[in-house]
């Protein structure tokens, strides 16, 4: 199962919300406080004896820190989100989602936010 992870990553490099592009053009080649962040980053772990795996947005690795950009499709599917997210928290990894309309305005407080929780 784990072999797919890489091409599901691909695919989803290509088909990237404009938010991700975004958030993405901000942090890539240690542009944000010299911090590196992987995007389309799979995360895989074990479940009941099986290997699995999902696609998070953004990684940093210093920090353990998953990012996660929210569109309109999160409103449809949160108890995925929120299983996803008791998987990454048993996995020892911090979670921080951030809105479209968060990225998109790229204001003093979404960079000032974004600096705390990397730099803490």
């Amino acid at each position: 199962m784990w072999d797919n992870s890489k091409e599901t990553a691909r695919y989803l490099k290509k088909n990237q919300t404009q938010a991700e592009k975004v958030f993405w053009e901000l942090i890539r080649n240690r542009r944000f406080e010299g911090i590196k962040f992987y995007r389309q980053y799979p995360i895989r772990f074990e479940s009941e004896g099986q290997k699995r795996f999902f696609v998070v947005d953004f990684y940093c690795h210093k920090t353990k820190t998953v990012f996660e950009i929210d569109g309109g499709i999160h409103e449809k599917q949160k108890g995925y989100d929120e299983m996803r997210e008791k998987i990454l928290k048993s996995l020892k990894y911090k979670l921080v989602r951030f809105s479209n309309g968060e990225v998109l305005s790229q204001n003093e407080k979404f960079l000032e936010k974004l600096k705390n929780l990397l730099l803490r």
